[in-house]
């Protein structure tokens, strides 16, 4: 599948900054930093990975991802995989996983997120978790209760967001606010919105599980001519060394 990209927030700007690049090619797993990670005085490194301008590899997924995909051995594993709108009684792909939740954990402030996949009509498509729902008001969260797979949502610019200039609202036809797009996609999807639309539908509503994995949304798009994704400097990768993990 395609890359995956690991962006951390920073804790005094709240920004959010794409640090490092997942990939695998066959059964080895490839991390290298991009230059994202020199962004912010604050970030240092990730996990054992030290150096910032080394390669590193390894024929098992890095501990400090494989942590942040629930084990299949806990009872809770089928409905997590279920709320992905990904099969539970498969082996699933981790990185697949990964994509899918965004790898957040509590403890700290880490995200996963993955290159748009290509369809069969050419067309990228981008599955994400609605964001900030816990801080929606009853009305917002009543609406999303009678969501349904396929339900059209749509993308609005929020313009009155003034610590955001790029926050994408996700609205129902009323329009109801259902949720944002998360951050570290948004610049990118405001850009592609100039020129082109951005279909979004419901992929799955989770009414059994914790607020974060509540509704998954799927984003299809074409991408307009002279427009590349995920391009901006901070994506580009550190060179340096390779190094096994």
């Amino acid at each position: 599948m395609n890359p995956l990209y690991i962006a951390w927030q920073d804790p005094q700007s709240r920004l959010w900054h794409t640090v490092g690049q997942l990939s695998r090619e066959k059964d080895l797993y490839t991390f290298a930093y991009t230059n994202g990670a020199l962004a912010s005085p604050r970030f240092k490194y990730l996990g054992r990975m030290l150096d910032l301008r080394k390669k590193y590899y390894s024929q098992t997924l890095f501990p400090l991802f494989a942590n942040r995909i629930l084990n299949s051995s806990r009872p809770e594993y089928r409905d997590y995989v279920r709320w992905l709108a990904m099969n539970p009684d498969k082996e699933n792909d981790p990185m697949q996983l990964l994509a899918r939740s965004g790898g957040e954990r509590a403890t700290d402030d880490l995200y996963v997120y993955a290159h748009p996949e290509t369809n069969d009509q050419g067309e990228l498509e981008l599955f994400f978790l609605s964001n900030g729902l816990r801080y929606l008001d009853p009305t917002s969260l009543q609406r999303i209760e009678r969501l349904q797979t396929g339900d059209r949502l749509v993308l609005r610019r929020e313009h009155e967001n003034s610590s955001d200039s790029f926050a994408l609202v996700l609205e129902t036809d009323e329009p109801i606010k259902v949720g944002y797009c998360p951050r570290y996609l948004s610049r990118d999807l405001c850009q592609i919105m100039e020129t082109t639309t951005v279909q979004l539908t419901v992929e799955r509503l989770n009414q059994d599980a914790p607020i974060q994995f509540r509704l998954l949304c799927k984003a299809v798009f074409k991408l307009p001519a002279g427009i590349a994704l995920f391009a901006d400097n901070e994506y580009q990768i550190l060179d340096g060394e390779v190094l096994a993990a």
